[in-house]
């Protein structure tokens, strides 16, 4: 799996960090891309596929060479979990089909929300910090805006931003598709919060996790 580290090329780091700096120049929001290995670990996939898997293979063996046999079938189970389990870790496109939407979802909101929080962004001085979390082993997108946008910037706003980067990223298009995300977000920002004389640069331009 790709890391979050080298999602980017050092080339296209720059590109995004200068459309970051150019959308700041334009309001008093500070906007914050964010790319993360995995929003969560899942040990519960794993230890699901292990049991699946062993499950699937004892049964099988016991019926086949041991007569259905519970002898047969329970070393062949515990044989078999620890190398299935290893190997639902090894490929994280099977280990994804075992984790029900619904907790990705929660997972990658829940990351975003913590990232916020762990980085700063609730402290900027108007309340504008706007994170664009990009977490790639659940290939989702969550942009998250402080309570001082809330109010002046609809939620529904920021699934444009969602859909823009997770197409582009489907495409291989990731850091175009970022770069525009974020003029993007300037253009909802500028009219309520455009840039004051001033403002300074009170966060990262690109976070690689």
């Amino acid at each position: 799996m790709v890391r979050a580290k080298t999602f980017f090329t050092q080339e296209e780091q720059q590109r995004i960090e200068e459309a970051v700096r150019r959308a700041e120049a334009r309001t008093s929001g500070e906007i914050v891309p964010m790319v993360v290995d995995a929003s969560y670990d899942y040990p519960r996939s794993e230890i699901l596929g292990g049991v699946l898997f062993s499950l699937a293979l004892a049964v099988t063996v016991s019926w086949a060479f041991g007569g259905s046999s519970v002898w047969v079938f329970l070393p062949v189970f515990a044989l078999a979990y620890f190398p299935f389990k290893l190997l639902i870790r090894a490929f994280p496109g099977l280990k994804r089909r075992l984790i029900h939407p619904e907790e990705i979802r929660g997972e990658v909101e829940e990351k975003a929300l913590v990232s916020f929080v762990e980085r700063g962004l609730h402290h900027t001085r108007d309340e504008t910090g706007v994170l664009i979390l990009i977490s790639l082993f659940e290939r989702r997108v969550h942009v998250l805006a402080d309570r001082g946008i809330h109010t002046k910037v609809p939620s529904q706003a920021w699934e444009e931003i969602v859909s823009r980067v997770t197409e582009g990223i489907r495409r291989g298009n990731a850091c175009e598709a970022l770069c525009a995300a974020i003029g993007r977000c300037a253009d909802l920002l500028e009219e309520h919060f455009p840039r004051k004389a001033d403002d300074s640069n009170e966060l990262p331009d690109l976070i690689l996790d």
